[in-house]
């Protein structure tokens, strides 16, 4: 089991460096694919007691949702706006790459001092889960696109629902499902935002939305 955990938290931090450093929207919808599936590894290879129903369907409803609706819902709106890269981002992606090396050992350190009882098993999932959290906020504050940041949104609330998972154990069910439908309404939100950006303005830069001041 530790070494599934451990595999599973390796590329959930692989997967960060990835957002990272990807340019096409495409490459970034089924990384978030990937994270979905490696959380809900994580959620069930993590638990500590037995395998009951409950886990297993708490565990299935998040790879669904994140996995698949979500990403679907973003692929749509990203051919309808036709958008399929982030050609300009405000930091480039080099320097990305070596912010993210300062943010994993930011986020190891952090999660090093942490008060937190847990098995020794668990030890790096807080460190990955506090780096996704980390890659999720850069990417919302590092690039242009109105669709790149909101695969910053669902990274970060992916960083924020693993840490929460290792940290706090077992959550009831009817708080993780009401997770889920804020991170379903506030994307399906987003993607009409991102059409309706794409239809007044033909562009998804949102910093030359400060135009419209004055």
């Amino acid at each position: 089991m530790e070494t599934l955990l451990d595999r599973v938290v390796l590329l959930l931090i692989l997967s960060d460096v990835a957002f990272l450093g990807l340019a096409r929207v495409r490459s970034g919808l089924a990384l978030l694919s990937l994270q979905a599936v490696l959380l809900s590894v994580l959620a069930t290879a993590s638990h500590s007691g037995a395998l009951t129903p409950r886990v297993l369907g708490i565990a299935a409803t998040g790879l669904v949702v994140r996995g698949i609706l979500l990403p679907l819902l973003l692929h749509r709106a990203s051919r309808e706006a036709g958008v399929e890269e982030e050609k300009h981002p405000l930091v480039g992606r080099a320097a990305s790459l070596l912010l993210g090396l300062a943010m994993l050992g930011a986020a190891m350190a952090l999660g090093a001092r942490l008060p937190l009882r847990m098995a020794p098993s668990l030890d790096l999932v807080v460190p990955a889960a506090l780096f996704t959290v980390l890659t999720g906020v850069f990417l919302i504050v590092a690039r242009r696109k109105a669709l790149t940041q909101c695969l910053g949104y669902l990274v970060l609330e992916n960083g924020i629902y693993g840490f929460g998972m290792t940290a706090v154990g077992d959550v009831p069910a009817l708080v993780e499902l009401g997770v889920l439908l804020d991170a379903f309404v506030a994307v399906l939100v987003m993607a009409v935002a991102i059409y309706h950006i794409r239809e007044e303005f033909d562009h998804l830069d949102t910093d030359q939305l400060d135009t419209l001041k004055g």
